[in-house]
């Protein structure tokens, strides 16, 4: 489902690693919740033809809504209802971007409660989630860009915990997602095969359920240990 998600990197890491016109002003991240600011790669708005790290709302906010707080319900969009689902579908057609993360967090559910798992690279290096960001404007003039993370059924390991999980681009498909141009919305889904690179999943308190925790504890391993869960 991802509920939750990450970013430590370096603002050079991240330049290298999303190809970043210029060095990002970035604060690491622990726990970003819905409806807080998530940093997201789009083609640079301002003509320049490069990609930008930008700070976003996350719960997409249709250009048309007339009450902004429909994103509070809009934080995900299935893949297999983002092209048809009026929220979604103009902005899968004209607005995508990625959510840039090291980790993002599920929740296990069992007849005790829900347990929190962070999912992270075996590397730890950052990655790529699939994304659809839309602008609206208020009737005062107020600009807000808000964003949905795209979802998908689960893929190990992220299966031994939630049944669905946010999609992992692959990094040779980011140009294709990010430019319509290149790939239009009728061109998308082998870009959202159901592949990812090699994850690893474990546990960890219940300290990130709270979303005013944002700090590396939120990371740290729970215990008493259990098994990591490997692709």
């Amino acid at each position: 489902m991802c509920g939750r998600t990450a970013l430590t990197a370096s603002p050079e890491e991240l330049r290298e690693v999303f190809d970043l016109a210029e060095k990002p002003a970035v604060v690491a991240r622990y726990n970003v919740a819905p409806s807080q600011p998530i940093y997201v790669v789009r083609r640079s708005q301002h003509g320049t033809g490069g990609r930008s790290l930008d700070a976003l709302r996350w719960g997409l906010v249709p250009a048309w809504a007339k009450d902004p707080k429909i994103g509070q319900k809009l934080a995900l969009a299935r893949v297999e209802s983002v092209t048809s689902k009026p929220a979604f579908r103009d902005a899968v057609r004209r607005h995508r971007c990625l959510v840039a993360v090291d980790a993002f967090y599920e929740w296990k559910h069992d007849g005790h409660g829900a347990h929190p798992f962070v999912v992270r690279r075996s590397d730890g290096k950052p990655f790529a989630l699939a994304a659809i960001w839309d602008r609206w404007v208020s009737s005062e003039g107020e600009v807000v860009d808000t964003c949905a993370i795209l979802t998908q059924p689960a893929r190990p390991p992220v299966d031994a915990v939630h049944d669905r999980m946010p999609i992992v681009l692959d990094p040779k498909d980011w140009n294709a997602w990010l430019d319509p141009s290149i790939a239009p919305v009728e061109a998308i889904a082998p870009l959202l095969r159901p592949t990812a690179p090699s994850l690893t999943a474990y546990p960890v308190s219940s300290r990130v359920n709270d979303p005013r925790h944002d700090d590396a504890a939120c990371m740290a391993r729970s215990e008493p240990a259990q098994k990591d869960l490997f692709a």
